[in-house]
């Protein structure tokens, strides 16, 4: 399997270092490394130095730099510019466990008809390991279902197929550009309400928290913009291609996004009255009144 490792970056040079030599340890190599530069201010560009040093070893390897656009955009644009089958992303913030590659090839050679796998993860504050919330469990079950409250992939964490991305492409791109954050939560629904998902229940993936800027971090209410991305999921399901395995849920997806969508609006109203938001308090006491 050919495999395109996808990685995001912005002003995360040590952070990136330590992402791209879990990706140079992995037991299974991936043909093509990709980091877009995000418009970095630090030293970023020096890791052109280390890629040009992972290519005499074998591996394909890029460095695009842009202007910052976001994470979404620069996600966008390493899977314009990769070339094999395969897609793994990684966030320059979190590493590999070196088998990680080599577990996901071995789960989709088991596993033809599934086109994306995820892993459970390892969480790093401050330097200590912490307990992940109940909450976030990965059961790899009905996966869309789980991802419906909070989004419970981490995208360092997933292997697809290119094919699937550019099948879900929304007005042309794979991740929604206009989302500040959860632009991943998006992306999960669109693909787990027509696809099979499979899960790698092993923690593969170490995410490291208690840095500056990071977008979890960064933004009140993250509600706002889960609604937006459940708010789309109807249409995705509607106008979709029919798949037997679609076809065995359907009927129960709608209803769990109308159940998940009023649940919001209503924590998202409260939280509108509690701070006097007029604008806020009209439109959700508006998006309640079309599930009454």
């Amino acid at each position: 399997m050919d495999i395109s490792v996808v990685i995001p970056t912005y002003n995360r040079y040590e952070f990136l270092k330590r992402a791209l030599t879990s990706v140079q340890n992995q037991t299974y190599q991936a043909k093509e490394i990709i980091v877009i530069d995000d418009g970095s201010t630090d030293d970023t560009s020096q890791i052109k130095v280390i890629l040009n040093l992972i290519q005499n070893l074998g591996i394909k390897t890029k460095y695009i730099y842009q202007e910052n656009k976001g994470v979404s955009s620069a996600r966008n644009t390493g899977i314009k510019h990769s070339t094999c089958k395969w897609i793994a992303f990684l966030d320059s913030d979190d590493e590999w466990r070196e088998d990680k590659l080599a577990l996901h090839v071995d789960y989709h050679k088991q596993n033809l008809n599934i086109p994306m796998s995820y892993t459970d993860e390892k969480w790093i504050r401050n330097g200590i390991e912490v307990k992940i919330p109940k909450k976030f469990k990965k059961i790899g079950k009905d996966i869309f279902a789980e991802n419906l409250e909070y989004c419970n992939i981490a995208p360092s964490s997933v292997l697809i197929l290119k094919e699937i991305l550019n099948q879900v492409q929304n007005d042309g791109v794979v991740f929604d550009e206009e989302l500040e954050v959860c632009e991943d939560y998006d992306l999960w629904l669109r693909i787990t309400c027509r696809y099979e998902v499979g899960l790698i229940d092993e923690k593969l993936i170490t995410k490291y928290a208690g840095h500056e800027d990071q977008l979890s971090f960064k933004h009140w209410g993250m509600d706002r913009f889960r609604v937006i991305a459940l708010e789309n999921v109807p249409y995705e399901i509607s106008s979709q291609a029919e798949n037997d395995y679609n076809l065995s849920f359907r009927a129960t997806t709608r209803n769990l996004i109308k159940q998940t969508l009023v649940k919001k609006y209503k924590l998202l109203l409260k939280g509108a009255i509690k701070y006097d938001k007029i604008q806020d308090i009209k439109n959700y006491q508006e998006k309640l009144k079309l599930y009454e």
